[in-house]
This record gives structure tokens, C-alpha cells and sequence, in this order.
């Protein structure tokens, strides 16, 4: 049975049930331990995108997914834009296999917030 959203909390609750539970961000940007499994003591701090395209090309695809958790790699204005428009800082679409997200504002408050709550392990 999938989880529902929360239905009352604070924005980062309902940042990380996106981050989480909808988004699946952990999946791309959290290393694997040895046996394959997430690194929740690394959560969201970067780690080496795991697809490459099936034709072979790698010239546009990226080999690293960024750190997001903690401090995210932009202001709180360029992640809420890239959340709800897909635009990156430098005015561009990101690459794949980056999903072309278009939360709301809300939403992406909610993402931000959470991202930012993110401690990684020592």
C-alpha cells in the first residue's frame, strides 16, 4: 500500500514524503553501500549516476548526481525555480536522467525545506 501524503505537519514533513516518497531523489543522488542499498548516512549528498543511455552516447550525460541534502546547490529561489519550471541557473533544462519536474510553488517550498534539513551522518 503507497503512502499517503501528510495531511497536517510542517513544510519539511511534507518536503521529505516528496523527496522521498514521490520523487524517489534518493534513488540517483545517495551512494550504495556494498551490498547495493542507499547510504542513509550519506542521504542525498551526491553519488555516481548508476544508467548511461542504451545507444551508448555519453556525451551529454551526466556521470555524477549532486549533493542536494544539507545545502543545496543553489539558492532557495534558483531551487524553487528549477523544481517548478525544470530551469537550472544557467538558464537550461537539465540533462537526463534528471526527471523534468514541474511542482508548484508550494511543493517546492515544502522540497527546499527539507532539503536543507538534511544532515548527513559523520
Amino acid at each position: 500500500m503507497a503512502k499517503s501524503a501528510p495531511e497536517s505537519g510542517s513544510e519539511v514533513a511534507r518536503g521529505k514524503y516528496l523527496v522521498e516518497d514521490m520523487a524517489m531523489c534518493g534513488e540517483c543522488h545517495t551512494p550504495r553501500d556494498g551490498s547495493g542499498n542507499l547510504d542513509r548516512s550519506q542521504w542525498l549528498q551526491g553519488a555516481p549516476v548508476r544508467w548511461a543511455p542504451a545507444d551508448g552516447s555519453m556525451s551529454s550525460w551526466p556521470l555524477i548526481a549532486p549533493r542536494i541534502g544539507g545545502n543545496p546547490p543553489a539558492s532557495d529561489a534558483d531551487m524553487i525555480k528549477l523544481l517548478t519550471t525544470g530551469i537550472w541557473t544557467n538558464g537550461k533544462h537539465l540533462r537526463f536522467p534528471m526527471m523534468p519536474f514541474r511542482m508548484n510553488e508550494a511543493d517546492a517550498k515544502a522540497v527546499v525545506a527539507y532539503l536543507k534539513s538534511v544532515t548527513p551522518s559523520k
